[in-house]
């Protein structure tokens, strides 16, 4: 009997799911409701990302749906009950918070859905310019027109305690990895607020005092929150954007594994090349490091929404995403990579957009270096190079102060954060708030390409290409710094290793250390 208690304890447990509105109502309750995606976020515990999976067609389950529902419901009572009052009222009057705004004198103690009027303009919670109204606690434009969100600079946290509370990431999660309380901003009064990157300094510094300083023990507690502090930092940068991301997307066979350990049909296009015989003569071959080469490449562009079949030959600029296409003849191999990489199997085969804008760009009438690839169909959205920027900036100027300080741990962190970040946005079970196979193709080939386009200017500098790497090595003949900048931020390169090669020997082969 005790067995079939159990179960109906648990049966009794089970009830049926909260009841959800169509996913262009959710989004249309919170816009009417002048609430931010961050705002509502934060409020069930979850990323601006994952809420826009909701509003986009995908459903919550479990605890979370019945937040969800429960905020929704809310919204659409107190939306009818201010329509139905607006309509009994015989003066005209604007609809929505904002005639709250113009019309109410500001109460000392506010309630939760009150406005409150700023003697002293304060930091948009969305824009971060100055807004002189503070609803629920936040400081916003509760019109829409005056809250301006192009990328001007990187976004400021709120430097008021009420504010620095509410960017407090994801409280209804479990407890986060230790050093977590190192992502709030600094409580000093009358100070500046601080950036993404300073954020990313702080939880560095608060790791190390969880772990009493051991920088060992501090470095593997930060790599292991690599992806979800990523994501926070992406959420972060996001606040304010001009644009919507589908976080969740459908995605065409051909992005998708057949088998765990499969691959789909993109081809990256990595390089791998090696010169098939040098000059005459013994040569010192400097081998080339070129830096934050996966950083550089997340200024891409990027297809914002679900993507969307198309056939013929033409491109579109204004479209981003993947291409099936039949590659050009490249004639050049014994002094220049084929911009495709090495492959062996002639025919069509489906390439990313900065492969396929390469290309273009080589067959062009600057370069004529090979004909223009024939596209044959195409899978894009309307795309945008600036998507990933103020994210991108962030960890450059963490990257950048690290060095300068000679801070190793920082640097470390901030390379896991975004090397992960592009290697888990696929079909990763490490990062379950974006999934996007389209970006992480595109984002990889991008660093192919910038590699390419780096070998393009040391031939074209009168330097001998020996080898082409990866991402990141270049190896070459010659006094390569009169053509590259020498250091170590992302726009500069360094000295991996130098050897010597003689006549007639292939590199691979010839090095004598």
């Amino acid at each position: 009997m005790n067995d079939f208690d159990a179960i109906d304890s648990l049966l009794d447990a089970v009830g049926p799911q909260a009841q959800l509105p169509p996913c262009h109502v959710r989004r249309e309750l919170r816009e009417r409701a002048r609430l931010s995606k961050a705002q509502v976020a934060r409020a069930l515990g979850v990323s601006p990302s994952t809420l826009s999976g909701w509003e986009s067609g995908r459903d919550p389950a479990g605890e979370i749906r019945t937040k969800y529902a429960y905020l929704l419901d809310g919204l659409n009572a107190k939306l009818t009950t201010e329509t139905t009052a607006e309509l009994t009222e015989e003066q005209p009057m604007a609809s929505g918070t904002a005639a709250a705004a113009a019309t109410s004198t500001p109460s000392p103690e506010l309630g939760q859905d009150e406005v409150e009027l700023l003697a002293v303009p304060e930091p948009c919670v969305l824009c971060g310019r100055p807004a002189g109204q503070r609803v629920a606690g936040f400081a916003q434009h509760l019109d829409p027109s005056d809250c301006q969100t192009t990328p001007v600079e990187a976004p400021k946290l709120p430097p008021t305690a009420p504010c620095a509370q509410a960017h407090e990431p994801r409280t209804a999660r479990p407890p986060r990895p230790a050093g977590g309380k190192g992502l709030a901003p600094r409580g000093r009064a009358f100070q500046e607020p601080s950036g993404p990157a300073d954020v990313i300094h702080e939880t560095v510094h608060a790791a190390l005092a969880e772990h009493q300083g051991d920088v060992e023990a501090a470095s593997t507690a930060l790599l292991k929150r690599a992806i979800p502090d990523a994501m926070r930092l992406l959420d972060e940068t996001r606040k304010g954007a001009r644009y919507d991301v589908i976080a969740h997307p459908w995605i065409p066979d051909i992005l998708k594994k057949p088998t765990s350990k499969g691959a789909d049909q993109i081809w990256e296009a990595r390089p791998k090349w090696t010169r098939p015989e040098l000059p005459p003569g013994k040569h010192e071959i400097t081998a080339l490091d070129i830096n934050g080469a996966y950083l550089s490449a997340l200024k891409t562009h990027l297809p914002l929404g679900q993507l969307e079949h198309s056939t013929g030959f033409a491109h579109d600029r204004r479209r981003a995403g993947v291409h099936l296409i039949t590659p050009p003849a490249w004639e050049h191999d014994a002094v220049l990579p084929n911009p495709i990489g090495q492959r062996d199997e002639p025919g069509p085969l489906w390439v990313t957009e900065p492969t396929l804008r390469l290309l273009l760009r080589l067959s062009g009438p600057k370069h004529r270096l090979c004909e223009p690839p024939q596209i044959h169909e195409s899978y894009t959205s309307g795309a945008t190079e600036n998507l990933l920027e103020k994210f991108r900036i962030a960890l450059k100027d963490a990257r950048d102060t690290a060095i300068a300080d000679g801070d190793g741990l920082t640097l470390q962190y901030v390379k896991a954060m975004y090397s992960k970040f592009v290697s888990t946005m696929g079909e990763s079970n490490y990062n379950r708030e974006l999934y996007r196979p389209d970006w992480m193709h595109i984002i990889r080939s991008q660093a192919f390409a910038n590699l390419w386009m780096k070998t393009l200017k040391a031939h074209d500098a009168g330097l001998t290409v020996v080898r082409a790497m990866g991402t990141d090595e270049l190896h070459v003949i010659g006094d390569w710094r009169r053509v590259f900048p020498e250091g170590r931020s992302v726009t500069e390169v360094k000295v991996k290793d130098t050897y010597t090669a003689k006549t007639g020997t292939e590199a691979s082969t010839g090095q004598e250390q």
